[in-house]
């Protein structure tokens, strides 16, 4: 019941802030942020050194099974997840989803037996329609920048069962377009955080987290 309830709360979430930075703690503080501004579902990469601290720390702060109105409210998950053993080591640590760039079969596996949802990054319809196969609920269609939102519904002719989500190249200007052509969700890298670090004011991630789900409930017409 649990993966079912976090599918269902990264689709009411729609953004995932996919965030990078050079200690656990900064990547924490961005988090935060991009909490408070309104962005609901959290991946911190792998990438971060000692990413997993992130993770623990973030996931005993925030709790999905409280009300999505609540400060608390955020879920939590891990990406750049190159292989099993990376994704549960994460599981343990609290992560509530995995997110990887490419397509590996044991990761979906694993994630599978712990009953934790898994998107792996694809490219093409032959990757997409493996990863369903595997049991992947979502995937993840990266680097979205190497596509146009049309390639959605053209995905969505012989494979209308799948739930895509964009990452990589998706701004505040194209956002709309991304859910209009049927994305489940999209995800946010570093044009959330990079005035940010360049300035030294994380409070602009807010803002611009803000700014993120303005445009995405426009979208959805919410």
């Amino acid at each position: 019941m649990k993966k079912i309830r976090v599918l269902q709360q990264l689709a009411d979430a729609g953004v995932v802030a996919v965030l990078r930075a050079d200690s656990p703690e900064e990547v924490a503080e961005m988090a935060r942020h991009a909490i408070k501004g309104g962005i609901k579902a959290i991946e911190i990469t792998m990438t971060v050194p000692f990413a997993l601290r992130a993770i623990e720390e973030l996931s005993k702060q925030y709790s999905s099974s409280a009300s999505p109105d609540a400060d608390n409210y955020a879920i939590i998950g891990v990406g750049t997840v190159l292989d099993p053993e990376t994704a549960r080591a994460a599981i343990l640590s609290g992560a509530e989803f995995v997110v990887a760039p490419a397509l590996n079969p044991d990761t979906i596996k694993l994630c599978n037996r712990y009953s934790i949802p898994m998107m792996p990054g694809t490219m093409t319809v032959h990757e997409i329609q493996s990863a369903l196969e595997l049991g992947a609920d979502i995937v993840k269609l990266f680097p979205g920048n190497l596509f146009s939102p049309s390639v959605i519904p053209s995905i969505k002719g012989p494979l209308p069962q799948a739930n895509i989500m964009p990452t990589g190249g998706v701004s505040l200007e194209n956002l709309k377009d991304w859910i209009k052509a049927g994305a489940v969700a999209v995800g946010i890298g570093s044009d959330l955080t990079k005035e940010a670090v360049q300035k030294g004011d994380f409070t602009l991630i807010e803002k611009k987290a803000g700014a993120y789900m303005e445009a995405y409930r426009s979208a959805k017409g919410l």
